[in-house]
C-alpha cells in the first residue's frame, strides 16, 4: 500500500498565513467610553497622551486596555473631628463637590493613579479643613461664620489641587456636633444676643418717635411765632372792623356785645335816607 506524500513547503506556508487573520480577529476588541467620562488608552503599560472621547473605540486586547476616568461632578462626604481655636474637638460631616479636569486626566492618572480619591483628595481635604477650623472658635462653626469656613477650606484646596488636574466646586458643612454643655452655652449666648439686638431696635424706634414729636412741636411753635409777629394791633383792629362790617350788612337779626373799645360800624346801609324835616304846627 503506497504511503501518502508529505505536505509541500508551499502548502505549509499557506496554512501559516491563513492563521494570521484568525489571530488578528481573536485579539481585536472594542471599548466603550460612556458620557461623562474620558478614556485613557494604555499600551503595554504606557498611557497614551490623547484621551478618548465618549463612544466606541477599537483596541487590541492583548497589549491595550482603556482606563475610564469620570469627569462629571463627584460627591465625597467626610466624617471626622475638627479642632477649634480653644483646642476642642468637634465632630463634623462635610461634603466635597469636585471633578477631574478632562484635559488633565492623563496627568491625574499618571501622577496620582486611579485611586486618586483615597490617595490625594481625602488627605488634602482633612488637612486643610483642620487648618482652617483651628482659626475659629467653636461657636463660629455653629453660627453664620460657617459660610466663611466653607469658603476658606475650598480656597485652600483649590490652591493645592487645581494644578494637579482637579476642579474644586464647593465645600458644604452638613452637620456640626458640639459637646452638650458647649452647645447649650452657645444657645443661651445666641438668645441673649438676639434679645439685646431687639432691645436696641426698640430704643432706636423710641428715639425716632421722640425726634419726630420734637420736630412737630418745633414746627408748631415756629408757626405760632410767625403768626404772633404778623398780628399787630393795627392788623387786629382792621380784622375787627371787617368782621363787624360783615355782621352789620348781614340780613339776619343780630345782637352785638362788645367791651366798648372795639370799633363798630352802626351804619348798616351804605346809602342812608336823608334826615326827616321837623313837623310844623300852626
Amino acid at each position: 500500500m503506497p504511503h501518502a506524500s508529505a505536505p509541500s513547503a508551499a502548502s505549509r506556508a499557506l496554512r501559516r498565513w491563513a492563521l494570521v487573520p484568525l489571530l488578528a480577529f481573536a485579539t481585536s476588541g472594542c471599548a466603550v467610553v460612556n458620557q461623562g467620562e474620558v478614556g485613557l488608552k494604555r499600551v503595554w503599560g504606557q498611557i497614551q497622551p490623547e484621551p478618548l472621547e465618549p463612544g466606541m473605540h477599537g483596541i487590541e486586547v492583548v497589549s491595550t486596555d482603556v482606563i475610564r476616568v469620570p469627569v462629571r461632578t463627584r460627591t465625597k462626604t467626610f466624617d471626622f473631628s475638627l479642632p477649634s481655636k480653644e483646642g476642642m474637638n468637634i465632630r463634623a460631616r462635610i461634603t466635597l463637590l469636585y471633578r477631574v479636569e478632562a484635559a488633565k486626566a492623563v496627568q491625574v492618572i499618571s501622577t496620582v493613579g486611579e485611586e486618586y480619591e483615597e490617595a490625594l483628595i481625602g488627605p488634602v481635604f482633612r488637612s486643610q479643613a483642620a487648618d482652617v477650623s483651628a482659626n475659629y472658635l467653636a461657636k463660629d462653626l455653629y453660627s453664620d461664620e460657617r459660610r466663611a469656613i466653607e469658603q476658606e477650606i475650598g480656597a485652600a484646596m483649590r490652591t493645592i489641587l487645581e494644578p494637579r488636574g482637579f476642579v474644586i466646586e464647593q465645600v458644604l458643612m452638613k452637620s456640626i456636633e458640639l459637646p452638650p454643655g458647649l452647645a447649650a452655652a452657645i444657645e443661651r449666648k445666641l438668645q441673649a444676643e438676639q434679645q439685646a439686638e431687639e432691645m436696641r431696635f426698640l430704643i432706636d424706634r423710641e428715639k425716632l418717635a421722640a425726634q419726630r414729636k420734637r420736630i412737630r412741636a418745633e414746627g408748631e411753635r415756629d408757626a405760632q411765632l410767625v403768626l404772633a409777629e404778623g398780628l399787630s394791633d393795627r392788623v387786629l383792629r382792621w380784622r375787627s372792623i371787617e368782621a363787624f362790617d360783615r355782621l352789620a350788612n348781614s340780613p339776619n337779626a343780630k345782637v352785638i356785645v362788645t367791651d366798648g373799645k372795639s370799633p363798630l360800624n352802626l351804619q348798616a346801609d351804605a346809602n342812608p335816607p336823608p334826615p326827616r324835616a321837623p313837623d310844623v304846627y300852626e
